[in-house]
């Protein structure tokens, strides 16, 4: 147990926040803004100090808290990280003032028609804070039923954040997201169900505590019949293929992206989604490890697809949006590629990548929602020659679209070669039709960065001003961050790679690599990394 409770804080303040800009009078709605941004800046500032105070080399699980919540079911409030979720958390925690400063003036931007009413400002950051303390809650819970709980209330505020301040089609985009979202939830519910009976009929006893259940499955102590296992597999993979998401249950993300404002665009690609992943590291291997390879080929299959269908399908956009949207499918399917692959590698990457994806696609929204507030349009025939009248905003456009694309020097260069190297140890085939994703990610980010930034000045492009001191001091930390992890991805393999070398040892991975070879292939990605 910490004796300080760090991540109780960190998920805490922003509710805090919540609770500050509820209590505002009427006519001071306007102090919501710093309210929120003060709040997310200091839930940072504990999120740092918690990654401050862990201890590589020490128990995976630390800076644990737990409190009964429902004693009957064994039902607790029960907090801890590992390496892999502390990296999220710290990204979340980054991400959400950058959302917010980006933000600022989103309430008063109508996108409907000029007579549009304002939004609630108030109502606008409330629920960006309320986002923000379930997403850093759902990384942090080590009780599954807490999981299961803060898994689907995330979606209260991201339907409102998208029904009520999004674009002309935000009705169906939020209720398309929900729909999709609540039914993968109804899987998991019964899957969480299935769970907690099999327990209680094996020596474990009834019990939603994650590290007690995969201690259990490790050890053999938690006897589940082969079919059960299967199926208790699927509730919970279906559940997070939906919020990942993953081919064939992805198309609620392109509509959701493109009708949400660019900030909340932000947290639902680069945050929320990361949920789904981040289960099937956690939950789907190791809690379920015969089912997990028994299926694995299958998923594989349906990653492959993802990877590519998604690359073609943003080749073919005209809407900047759900360009960049579609980006993601493709790289949501390389993820579940490197945490499918079963090695050490793999899942090193694909964690690295959770995060840097979460950077530059998060980077490429902004600037792009940048763009559209200046021109009113996401049409990307609607531009042309912007680097010429707006060149710091091309430039900084051009630096996060090559992180996308995953250039060498550049963050998200090692995820991608980490995840490639390790699903090429086990499944070659998987790993060279993925690779053919890097040439088409080449292609929809250099056509759209040469349709809309090079070649004649558009004429409505031609009073466009360059990033204002606001926007740079969103996208700065940003583009810093993309910088210093593609030269020194040590700072978060250092975390990520001892938690991820006790998942193989826990689900039994066959080919495992030796300790610390996730950092050994960090080095030979980028030799300076290190």
């Amino acid at each position: 147990m910490s004796s300080f409770p760090y991540l109780s804080t960190t998920i805490g303040v922003p509710l805090a926040g919540v609770a500050a800009i509820a209590v505002l009078p009427k006519g001071r709605a306007a102090l919501a803004r710093p309210i929120a941004l003060l709040a997310s800046l200091v839930s940072l500032g504990f999120a740092i100090a918690a990654a401050v105070a862990f201890k590589n080399g020490g128990p995976r699980f630390q800076l644990a808290e737990k409190y009964a919540w429902i004693p009957t079911f064994h039902i607790d409030y029960a907090v801890a990280v590992d390496g892999v979720a502390l990296v999220l958390i710290l990204m979340t925690a980054v991400l959400v003032p950058v959302v917010i400063l980006a933000s600022w003036h989103d309430t008063e931007t109508p996108q409907d028609s000029p007579a549009e009413s304002k939004r609630s400002v108030r109502s606008f950051f409330a629920l960006l804070l309320a986002l923000e303390t379930l997403m850093l809650g759902v990384f942090a819970a080590t009780d599954i039923f807490l999981f299961y709980v803060i898994f689907e209330a995330t979606l209260i505020p991201a339907y409102f954040l998208i029904g009520s301040f999004g674009g002309a089609r935000r009705s169906y985009a939020a209720v398309k997201f929900l729909l999709y979202n609540l039914l993968g939830g109804l899987l998991m519910l019964a899957a969480v169900i299935g769970l907690y009976v099999v327990g209680t009929r094996s020596a474990v006893g009834g019990t939603f505590n994650f590290e007690t259940l995969s201690k259990a499955v490790a050890s053999g102590n938690l006897n589940i019949a082969s079919g059960t296992e299967k199926w208790l597999f699927l509730g919970f993979f279906v559940a997070f293929a939906v919020k990942a998401p993953l081919w064939p249950f992805h198309t609620w993300l392109p509509d959701a992206a493109s009708e949400a404002t660019p900030g909340t665009a932000v947290l639902l690609v680069g945050v929320l989604d990361k949920i789904g992943t981040f289960g099937m590291l956690r939950f789907c291997l190791e809690l379920f490890p015969h089912a997990s390879h028994y299926f694995t080929p299958l998923v594989l299959v349906l990653a492959v697809i993802s990877t590519i269908y998604g690359a073609l399908l943003a080749i073919g956009q005209t809407d900047m949006m759900r360009l960049i949207a579609y980006t993601s499918v493709s790289h949501f399917g390389l993820i579940t590629i490197g945490v499918f692959a079963l090695t050490a590698r793999g899942e090193v990457g694909a964690t690295l990548y959770m995060v840097n994806h979460g950077l530059s696609t998060g980077a490429l929204f902004l600037l792009a929602g940048f763009m559209v507030s200046r021109r009113r349009s996401a049409s990307i025939d609607a531009y042309g020659g912007v680097q010429k009248v707006a060149p710091l905003l091309a430039g900084t456009f051009l630096v996060t679209g090559l992180s996308s694309l995953a250039l060498p020097g550049l963050s998200s260069f090692v995820s991608e070669f980490l995840v490639l190297v390790g699903t090429f140890e086990k499944y070659p085939v998987a790993a060279i039709i993925a690779t053919t994703s890097i040439v088409l990610a080449a292609l929809y980010i250099l056509w759209l960065y040469q349709r809309t930034m090079t070649g004649p000045v558009a004429k409505p492009v031609e009073g466009f001003r360059d990033l204002n001191p606001r926007e740079l001091a969103v996208i700065g930390p940003l583009l810093a961050l993309i910088i210093a992890l593609g030269f020194v991805p040590s700072i978060l393999t250092n975390y990520i790679n001892p938690a991820v070398n006790q998942i193989p040892a826990q689900v039994q991975i066959t080919n495992q690599a030796p300790h610390g070879a996730g950092q050994d292939s960090v080095a030979q990605a980028n030799g300076s990394g290190q």
